[in-house]
């Protein structure tokens, strides 16, 4: 339930490089850092809905922990995979489509903070957001 709320942007850490390493072209990273994006997580037991509203698109998604089910992400990449609970912290395995390489991610509070971390190929970016 800690998640539940509206959290927007409010800083990125390394996110551009991890952008490159995902393979996304320079032009649609530069845009990306700066897609104001805003996350509204409602939580009901194991079940969550989050919808993502940033300047280049809206969308809600559904997901049970544990179960896996299919993702886009803003760039077009697709993705396959599950978010667990660990402790207070979602974490997310993914598998692209394309190339089968694993893209992990997760989401915790921290403080007053909504911390998003990804890991992909050796390189990680935090992306930072406030209520």
């Amino acid at each position: 339930m800690a998640f539940d709320g509206t959290w927007k942007i409010d800083r990125n850490e390394n996110y551009e490089k991890f952008m490159e390493a995902m393979g996304i072209g320079m032009m649609k990273r530069k845009l990306g850092a700066h897609d104001n994006l805003k996350l509204t997580f409602q939580q009901d037991g194991n079940k969550f809905i989050v919808k993502e509203a940033s300047n280049f698109r809206n969308i809600e998604i559904e997901f049970t922990l544990g179960v896996n089910f299919e993702y886009s992400l803003a760039d077009g990449t697709e993705l396959s995979g599950a978010w667990a609970l660990e402790g207070n912290k979602l974490v997310g395995t993914f598998t692209r489509k394309d190339n089968g390489k694993v893209l992990k991610a997760y989401r915790e509070i921290v403080g007053d903070e909504l911390v998003q971390t990804y890991v992909y190929e050796g390189v990680e970016s935090k992306r930072f957001f406030k209520r």
